[in-house]
């Protein structure tokens, strides 16, 4: 990890409510991408691979939430994970993949970055598609090691930090989170972590861990930040953003969907509306980082960009109690 680049990532949350990006899948399926985009019938669907037969796509993604204002981008790498990738083939190349995504990222934020506004790169490792909790069908150990290739290439691919996200499994971040501090002190570095859970209409994860819960498991990890992200819109996520900012001993962030989807697929939140709803967390002081999940678009983060821009971020409060 650049020790610069660390500083300034530090400085920068310090001084002010930083930028997430938003929807990559959104993004790569407006080029509506074919079987043959993909790399064939097999691998219709993994996006993930996309960073090598379209890298252009991908880095294209990349540029246009930097141009809107994005702080940080993450790498096309959510499902990046060999237990994911297998259902296509290809759990042998997770390394490779994952490098590739963070390169490509890497090179984007690299061109946006200025001494005044530098930009960083997340690597983001998305929750696979197995539980350990909700149906078994995963080890600890399984779940671990493959964590662990893919948070090892994401490092070596040049990202400034890592984002295990869209967590609905309290033991899957659990794995996820011993992988990172084993490979840390393997390579003798620190690396920066955000934890981003995802709460369902019922509010609670999937697996059923309330957000006090979920906090409580995770909060000895020496955490960049946790927060909440996907599921739903901010309106429904209000209550959970707002116990994590009176509890936590770290930064919030929340990076929400724009809305529940309609029957037809589509995201009601337009810019302009998720910018007002999302307006009030930070009238309140709850976040630190603030994006886009998914059906957001670079116009969504132009507007929280906008939104964000000269407020204080949430002081984190040591003990985290608040009166």
């Amino acid at each position: 990890m650049n020790p610069v680049r660390r500083q300034q990532l530090d400085d920068a949350l310090a001084a002010r409510i930083l930028i997430l990006d938003g929807a990559m899948g959104t993004m790569l399926q407006a080029h509506h991408p074919t079987a043959a985009d993909y790399g064939g019938a097999d691998l219709e669907g993994c996006n993930e691979h996309l960073c090598h037969t379209h890298p252009e796509w991908v880095l294209g993604v990349h540029r246009a939430y930097l141009d809107a204002g994005a702080d940080i981008v993450e790498t096309n790498s959510f499902q990046g994970s060999s237990i994911v990738l297998a259902r296509f083939g290809l759990e042998g190349k997770s390394h490779e993949l994952n490098l590739t995504a963070a390169r490509l990222a890497r090179q984007a934020a690299d061109e946006f970055s200025t001494p005044s506004k530098p930009r960083f790169v997340a690597g983001a490792l998305g929750p696979t598609t197995k539980s350990i909790t909700l149906r078994g069908d995963v080890t600890f150990g399984q779940l671990r090691d493959s964590y662990s290739v893919q948070a090892r290439a994401l490092v070596e691919g040049g990202v400034d930090l890592l984002l295990i996200e869209t967590a609905v499994d309290t033991r899957n971040v659990k794995a996820g989170l011993l992988a990172i501090r084993t490979l840390e002190r393997d390579l003798g570095i620190r690396i920066p972590l955000m934890i981003s859970a995802t709460i369902g209409r019922s509010g609670t994860m999937l697996a059923g861990q309330t957000v006090e819960a979920f906090y409580a498991s995770v909060s000895h990890g020496d955490l960049l930040s946790i927060g909440l992200n996907c599921a739903t819109g901010p309106d429904l996520m209000s209550d959970h953003i707002r116990t994590l900012a009176q509890l936590a001993t770290t930064r919030i962030s929340c990076h929400p969907n724009a809305g529940l989807p309609n029957e037809e697929g589509q995201y009601p939140e337009t810019p302009d509306s998720l910018a007002r709803q999302l307006d009030t967390f930070v009238r309140h002081g709850w976040l630190n980082i603030v994006g886009g999940c998914c059906g957001t678009t670079p116009a969504h983060i132009r507007a929280l960009a906008q939104m964000a821009d000269g407020r204080p971020p949430h002081r984190v409060n040591p003990s985290g109690v608040r009166s």
